[in-house]
């Protein structure tokens, strides 16, 4: 075991919103080893995603998380990360770390091949049925190049895919192939140096399929549907035909939400079991004690709260997501509310393990709030989607502004407090016009803050919207 530095399990899930876990107070999910990794460590409630430049929400967020850099100084939507941005692999592998990389990686080859050291059973792509993921074994030299016939026959057609790829895990699901390598790589470790391994799931990201153990845990007619659920959205966003919307009919029933939760209730509870067995190991191999584990999701997912079942919008169900530190110097059994986003990660295990931060690095440490629950180290947080949506979150308040070409703009005000839901709309209430101005001030401050009026999305939204 090494003495000095502690190692770090990065365990990263696909879409999992911010209340699917049993011991923060969703009691109709099944969470268990979650729920002890809530009991060991620090809980941030507001950890926050400042939402997306892309449809695929997900690939600047993981672009976000592995850089430390804010969504308008990624490059592009985050299809690759740039050589001047340090990775979180690379600062850690200048302080003695071998690093590892399992799953879904959405930022291209090159840039993970600088971030890891090692891996396997890589997945280059977006998304894939979950019991076929063409995936790659590690290529010290970055050639990714090769490619394979899959046969894909879920309804009989015999349809012939080709997908990127040297092996497919055929008959294997990913959440097993993901902790399967994982495990592997932990029981190699000879202790000499410390480790990183990062373990990205492709669940709970639709197809949703699972072993039939977990689908069984849930049946679809003793779910609760959220108070914020419609059959479909008041108005347009600017995303209502985008893929993920596709996925349930319009307008939506309550009998296919049912479905779509149960499904992804499932799918989190296996999740749950496999992320327990890489868990288990640390704890065999004696590195538990000494091991920092984080747990996060890249984005969230509506599933029919506002009449929406993606991740395009800046409400809380899309924007906010889990996020656990536990291990070594890190509180056990505390939660904070303070607003912080996923690329706070970087700095935040980089100030744990002793690593350098890059100057290329622009997150927050989290360790003196993890130590003071009352500091926060941000008083607002702001969101933008494309060039359609942008959004503040400041003072138990948010505001949603939406500028879709060709369409009324629309302005959305909600309490956080006593709307939760953000359901009962209050920007077009007198009584409420001062906290409106004031959070229209703070959302060009952060526009200009955050360099958003400087891109190619912005510079389309600023163009349509003035306050």
């Amino acid at each position: 075991m090494s003495e000095e530095k502690p190692n770090i399990l990065f365990l990263f899930t696909d879409d999992q919103r911010f209340d699917t876990i049993q011991a923060l107070g969703n009691s109709a999910i099944k969470t268990p080893n979650l729920d002890r990794l809530v009991s060991r460590g620090c809980v941030f409630n507001q950890a926050h995603i400042p939402c997306g430049t892309s449809g695929a929400v997900c690939m600047p967020s993981r672009a976000m998380v592995h850089s430390g850099r804010s969504l308008f100084h990624i490059e592009g939507a985050g299809q690759k990360i740039p050589k001047d941005h340090t990775t979180l692999g690379e600062a850690l592998q200048t302080n003695g770390y071998q690093t590892f990389g399992t799953g879904k990686w959405h930022n291209g080859t090159e840039s993970f091949n600088r971030s890891f050291c090692d891996g396997d059973e890589i997945f280059f792509g977006g998304m894939a049925d979950h019991w076929n993921v063409p995936a790659h074994h590690y290529d010290s030299t970055g050639c990714y190049d090769n490619y394979l016939a899959e046969v894909r026959n879920p309804s009989g057609d015999n349809e012939v895919n080709w997908r990127h790829c040297d092996h497919i895990n055929s008959g294997k699901h990913s959440s097993d192939m993901v902790c399967d390598a994982a495990i592997d790589f932990i029981r190699e470790q000879d202790g000499k140096n410390p480790f990183f391994a990062y373990v990205s799931f492709l669940a709970p990201h639709d197809p949703r399929t699972m072993p039939k153990k977990f689908l069984d845990m849930y049946d679809p007619d003793d779910i609760e549907l959220p108070p914020n659920y419609m059959g479909g959205h008041p108005f347009d966003t600017g995303a209502l035909k985008i893929r993920d919307e596709k996925l349930a009919d319009f307008p939506r029933t309550p009998e296919e939400a049912h479905r779509h939760i149960a499904e992804y209730y499932g799918m989190i509870s296996h999740l749950d079991d496999q992320l327990g067995r890489v868990i288990k190991t640390l704890e065999d191999q004696g590195e538990l004690d000494n091991t920092i584990v984080v747990f996060a999701g890249d984005n969230g997912l509506a599933l029919g709260q506002h009449g929406l079942m993606g991740k395009q919008n800046c409400y809380d169900h899309s924007v906010r997501v889990p996020l656990i530190f536990a291990g070594p110097g890190i509180p056990e059994a505390s939660q904070n509310d303070a607003y912080v986003y996923l690329h706070d990660i970087f700095p935040t295990l980089c100030e744990l393990t002793g690593t350098d931060v890059p100057e290329s690095v622009e997150g927050k440490s989290l360790v003196e709030i993890m130590k003071n629950t009352d500091n926060k180290i941000r008083d607002s947080l702001y969101f933008a989607y494309t060039d359609l949506q942008r959004a503040v979150k400041a003072q138990n308040y948010k505001l949603i502004e939406y500028a879709v070409p060709e369409r009324e703009r629309v302005t959305q005000l909600f309490d956080l407090v006593s709307d939760p839901y953000e359901l009962n709309n209050l920007a077009y209430n007198e009584e409420y016009s001062t906290t409106l101005a004031e959070l229209r001030n703070e959302m060009v401050r952060l526009r200009d803050e955050w360099d958003d009026q400087q891109s190619e999305w912005g510079e389309r939204f600023w163009g349509r919207m003035t306050f």
